[in-house]
Parts: structure tokens; sequence; C-alpha cells
């Protein structure tokens, strides 16, 4: 048996005309944030799914070389406020994004820059390949966070939260990236938003406090038709998790940082 000769290449041969797309899906499940009222110390939330797939077919990589292909998201907006009455508002914030010095951070699992993730999110191809290779990359992502009852800076248990208000923007990217030279080929681009309002009396027993309000369902993600490019800090650290500060900010007096970044 012949081994396949790799071609002496000074660029890549993979365009992207050559890369089929099929079966591209994105969508946020149909149906409500579940409020759990489980715990004495904090409420728990968690949002329908959004998920994203395709089915793509590589055309033969001619070159000794590496192409990844798979889902690259950023956060691109967050406001995360819970309030606590009269008393003050507590907000996880990205400070960087909020004070508009960058226009999106990645939101990486923080090991796989610039991917989302490294299992079902990415697939490699290591050339020299002789056919064309199918497959499918495929992601999902929502929120499942705790919050405390009690004020954060409290030494005290009274459960003093009233309302909870989150609204969350991302862009997310189908791409193809030789590994060697860095060589981005964009294939679609994904935009999805995902909004929490939940009302809470904190003066009812644990389990009935809180209660959905606004709509039921999410808006379903939009393919844009237009390919957006990827801002630098979409693609390397810090991501989202690490970059995120919880911060006090009380009705009366300065705002204190409760939990710095990473």
């Amino acid at each position: 048996m012949g081994c396949i000769q790799s071609i002496p290449c000074d660029k890549s041969h993979i365009k992207r005309e050559n890369i089929v797309v099929y079966d591209l899906s994105a969508t946020i499940d149909q149906c409500p944030t579940i409020v759990e009222e489980k715990s004495p110390i904090v409420l728990r939330y968690k949002t329908p799914y959004f998920k994203a797939s395709a089915r793509i077919l590589m055309p033969p990589i001619p070159c000794r070389e590496t192409w990844v292909v798979g889902w690259i998201q950023a956060c691109t907006q967050m406001e995360f406020y819970n309030t606590y009455g009269d008393i003050g508002v507590s907000s996880w914030e990205l400070p960087q994004l909020r004070e508009g010095v960058v226009r999106a951070i990645s939101d990486s699992d923080g090991m796989s820059y610039p991917w989302y993730g490294n299992t079902t999110e990415t697939v490699k191809i290591v050339g020299p390949t002789s056919k064309p290779s199918s497959f499918i990359v495929s992601m999902n992502d929502n929120f499942y966070p705790s919050v405390t009852w009690a004020v954060p800076v409290s030494e005290s248990n009274t459960p003093l939260l009233t309302h909870i208000k989150r609204d969350q923007s991302f862009t997310t990217w189908l791409v193809a990236l030789n590994a060697i030279s860095r060589e981005k080929i964009l294939l679609h681009t994904i935009k999805w938003r995902m909004k929490v309002d939940i009302v809470v009396n904190p003066t009812l027993p644990l389990g009935s406090r809180s209660r959905l309000v606004g709509r039921v369902h999410q808006d379903q993600p939009r393919l844009l038709t237009h390919m957006e490019s990827i801002p630098p800090n979409a693609l390397w650290k810090p991501n989202a998790n690490d970059a995120q500060v919880l911060m006090w900010r009380p009705r009366r007096g300065p705002p204190l940082i409760v939990i710095p970044p990473k």
C-alpha cells in the first residue's frame, strides 16, 4: 500500500467555498426557566438550553496540516442584578465589557481556547487526506446559578431577596481554524440572548417565595445572513467565568467587591 504524499504548500488549499455546511440549526428550548427553592441558603434557577449543531463536509486536505472545526462563543452584553428590597443590589459584572473597553469576552470552558469546549464542540482533521471528511459539531449552553436569599455581605441569614433580573447576549461562530498557521475561515455567525425575570417574596415559606414573570419563552437565536468578525478578546483569556466580578451596591455607601475576578 502506498501512503498519501503531502504536497508542499506555501499557503492553505482550503477555501471557504470548498467547505460545505449542512443541517445548521440553532434553537433555545421552548420551556420556561425553572426556579428551585430547595436550599435555605440559596435560590437556584435553571434556564432552557441554547443548542447549536451543524454537519460539515470538509474537502480533502492536500498538505501536512491540521484543521479544527467547531464553535467559538463570546459574551457581548451582561446585566445580572439581584435586588434585596431597598437595602441594595448585588450584580455579576464583566468590568471591561461594562466600561466598553472590549466588545466581547470569550465564553470558552477556560481550557480549550478559543473553542467553547473540546468534546462534541470540535473536530480535528489531520492532513494530508485523500477524501472529504464528514462530521457533526454541536454545543449547548444554559445558566444554572445560585443566588443567596440573604444580603451577600451580611452575617445574617435572614431572607431579603426580592428580585432577580438577568439579560445576557452572546455571539456564536462556526469556524474552521488551521492549527499551524492560525488562519480562520468563518462559516456562520449566530446571535442569541437569554432573559430571566423572577420576583421574590422573602416573607413567604421556602418553596413558595419566587415567581417567574415576563415572557415564558425565550426569543429564538438569529442565524445571520452575513459573517461577523471575531473580536480578539473572544479568542483568548480571560473567559467570562474568570473575568466576572460580584459587586454589592448598597443604596447608601460605596460599592464593594464581594468576589473578585479569578
